[in-house]
């Protein structure tokens, strides 16, 4: 019998702006995927609904307030958990968001953003620069956003 993994819910925005998207890179200290670019967003803490959490997060990491417009993608990911230092599996929504009002000021969890075309997040693909998760949307949409 295999060892037991534990699951958990993550949700991911993808918002545009002038047929671009925006992509945040995690900071060189991050205990998964450092340096790497992923869409803003994070874990649905227990008990909490999932459209709340991405709207919280999204707030926390960009400071930008989104309203929720429709579903993208739904991928799986493994990170190893920050609690119990295992690996845990995780499904993760991306969803298509809507920039309500701010402007992006980013939390300390990341250290650069910047807005993407489909051409610059195909060279970060190839230069291995995404997070597996961002790689397995994109390959899943073929590139389509």
């Amino acid at each position: 019998m295999t060892d037991k993994k534990d699951w958990g819910l993550t949700v991911r925005g993808l918002v545009k702006k002038d047929n671009k998207i925006l992509i945040l890179r995690r900071h060189p200290k991050s205990r998964n995927n450092p340096h790497k670019w992923e869409l803003p967003g994070g874990k649905v803490d227990p008990g909490e609904f999932f459209d709340t959490a991405l709207i919280r997060e999204f707030k926390e990491e960009t400071d930008l307030e989104v309203q929720i417009e429709s579903l993208f993608e739904v991928v799986q990911d493994e990170f190893i958990s920050r609690r119990t230092n295992r690996p845990i599996n995780t499904v993760q929504l991306m969803m298509n968001l809507e920039i309500i009002s701010g402007e992006v000021q980013i939390s300390d969890e990341h250290d650069d953003f910047k807005w993407v075309s489909v051409k610059d997040l195909k060279e970060l693909y190839n230069e291995d620069m995404l997070t597996p998760t961002l790689k397995k949307t994109l390959e899943k949409r073929d590139f389509e956003i």
